[in-house]
């Protein structure tokens, strides 16, 4: 049985390096660091470890319903989701993540775009 990219990066140790990254990124960025200005950030660290191990087939995961619900208050619009899509591929890519794993788990990411870009629900 062929290995999930969650446990062939080295599993929640290696994602929450990862998400730690990107979200000192995220702060940084002009676009989208204004939506994490009153955000308790150990608690979404902790989420997003989860959720992009889901992306990379781990054993974490969200309901559709769980992510809208979530992102419901923001307004999300479609260049904030690519700015966050394009910092998150950078991420992944500083962290040795191979290239056609980085496809991979920005699909799956990408494949929930509808549930939290405004414009598109």
């Amino acid at each position: 049985m062929e290995k999930s990219l969650f446990d062939r990066y080295g599993g929640f140790s290696t994602v929450s390096k990862i998400v730690l990254d990107l979200y000192d990124r995220l702060l940084d960025d002009d676009d989208v660091g204004p939506f994490f200005d009153e955000i308790d950030m150990a608690r979404i660290v902790d989420h997003q470890t989860k959720f992009v191990s889901s992306l990379m087939g781990g054993p974490a995961s969200y309901t559709d319903d769980q992510i809208r619900k979530m992102h419901a208050h923001l307004a999300i619009d479609p260049e904030h989701f690519e700015r966050l899509e394009e910092i998150l591929r950078a991420t992944l890519s500083d962290h040795g993540v191979a290239p056609e794993d980085i496809e991979a788990i920005t699909g799956a990411f990408a494949a929930r775009r509808p549930l939290v870009v405004e414009k598109e629900r």
